[in-house]
């Protein structure tokens, strides 16, 4: 086990975390909590716009870790392909304004195509968006889902798949956002993260609850689920990663209840069960 946390310096909440909560809100109650860091949704830079949003984040005293996200590659013809394309352009673009240093990706799947071909799809995405997302010094970060996601979400389920798409890429900016809510019933993950080494650029914490309500919106606090996240931590930071730890939770529930109260119960997990 690593050492017990024992302060929030390394702390970064995301945007969608607290979803009822604008971007100019979250900026104000994250830096008054006394958050490290912010990751954006993109759909949080809507309201005010790009360079507005980029402004208010960088008279924050707020770091900004990354852009959520981009992705979502494969289709079942080149026109959609390539709309992918565009589209992760403009979130490649977006990171560089914002001051984010990578986008994370949810690379996509389409139902009934083979999770191979997908996978073939994704990675000549990658291997065409690479050097453009280098030009813009801004990283891409594979997720790999928990494979009840992939029917539409991500052909990307494991972190041994990740590890193959980065190795066959071979760029220096390409890399993973491991995220313990799709990968701790994995029984190679110790080994994957391992092999993943220094590709680790992000580490996203939440919980899974028993029994989980709702495949994408039952998330739980730290602590409150089954995921041994201090063992994961261990194995990640054991490979060099010493980044922020993003808390990441998707809940109905946790959304339905007082945002600054939940900040503060956020808190209080990191420290306890992080």
């Amino acid at each position: 086990m690593p050492e017990k946390l024992t302060d929030i310096s390394r702390l970064c909440i995301h945007s969608m975390t607290t979803k009822p909560s604008s971007l100019i809100e979250s900026i104000e109650a994250y830096s008054s909590a006394g958050i490290a860091g912010i990751t954006v949704w993109r759909e949080f830079l809507d309201e005010l716009g790009v360079k507005e949003s980029a402004a208010r984040l960088a008279d924050s005293d707020l770091e900004v870790v990354s852009l959520c996200r981009g992705g979502f590659f494969p289709a079942v013809d080149a026109s959609g392909r390539e709309a992918a394309l565009d589209e992760n352009r403009r979130a490649i673009e977006q990171a560089a304004t914002i001051g984010a240093p990578m986008v994370v990706l949810v690379c996509g799947a389409i139902p009934g195509q083979a999770l191979t071909e997908s996978r073939k799809q994704i990675q000549d995405a990658l291997g065409t968006l690479l050097p453009e997302a280098q030009a813009a010094g801004v990283k891409l970060a594979i997720e790999p889902l928990h494979p009840m996601y992939a029917d539409d979400r991500s052909a990307v389920n494991t972190l041994g798949q990740a590890n193959d798409m980065v190795e066959a890429l071979a760029h220096p900016n390409v890399g993973i956002a491991a995220d313990v809510y799709h990968l701790w019933w994995d029984p190679n993950l110790e080994a994957e993260i391992q092999r993943a080494g220094d590709s680790i650029l992000a580490f996203h914490v939440s919980d899974w609850n028993t029994p989980t309500l709702n495949l994408m919106n039952d998330r739980a606090l730290m602590g409150h689920g089954c995921i041994n996240i201090p063992e994961i931590r261990g194995w990640v930071e054991s490979v060099g990663f010493d980044g922020p730890i993003e808390v990441e939770i998707f809940s109905n529930r946790h959304w339905a209840s007082d945002q600054i109260e939940y900040l503060e119960q956020i808190k209080t997990a990191y420290l306890n069960y992080v």
